[in-house]
């Protein structure tokens, strides 16, 4: 395929099977692919925009790949199916569901209970879908997607900058994930409020 899929720090490799899933054959350089799939993720931006969705479908393992795959279908095969093969990150892969299904748990609960403010349960959710790791590609954005619909949806807060007015965004972005690995959240909302 001719592709330099070189992963910055942070990211997950993807293996000779998961490179085959690329829809677009004519895309020859990683610039022109996080292009094309940037485009896809807007169209699913999009799309959550013109809805409104109730708890019960965002916290469901249905959405979670509904939106994963309205992020990345029209760039890969395999959007909105869970990974098959394990990685450096994340979970078993034949835990997968049994995982997410504890957290959709866990998430209704602290909402219901108030377990936590708004900021630290959508960043709370994110930080373990991600160490999750329910797909092979797109987890981090994916992540930080459902985090705005979290709480924007279901808080009727404003969604997340995601560092976007900081410097070195990503090496802050890591930093804060690396806190929030230890249990210390406070990192990662201020990054995502950024």
């Amino acid at each position: 395929m001719g592709i330099d899929y070189a992963c910055e720090e942070g990211q997950t490799p993807l293996d000779e099977e998961e490179k085959e899933g690329l829809l677009i054959f004519s895309i020859t350089k990683r610039g022109e692919l996080d292009e094309f799939e940037q485009l896809n993720i807007q169209k699913a931006v999009e799309w959550t925009l013109k809805r409104k969705f109730r708890k019960e479908k965002i916290l469901s393992e249905e959405f979670v790949k509904e939106l994963h795959k309205r992020m990345f279908n029209d760039v890969w095969k395999l959007g909105g199916t869970f990974r098959n093969t394990n990685k450096n990150i994340g979970v078993d892969r034949f835990q997968i569901s049994t995982e997410l299904e504890k957290l959709l748990d866990d998430t209704k609960y602290w909402i219901e209970h108030q377990t936590f403010k708004p900021d630290e349960i959508a960043v709370r959710f994110k930080h373990k879908i991600v160490s999750i790791h329910c797909f092979a590609n797109g987890n981090g954005r994916h992540s930080r997607l459902i985090a705005d619909i979290i709480i924007n949806q279901l808080f009727g807060m404003p969604v997340y900058s995601w560092g976007s007015k900081a410097d070195e965004a990503r090496k802050n972005y890591l930093k804060a994930i690396r806190a929030a690995d230890q249990g210390n959240y406070g990192l990662l909302i201020e990054f995502a409020r950024g």
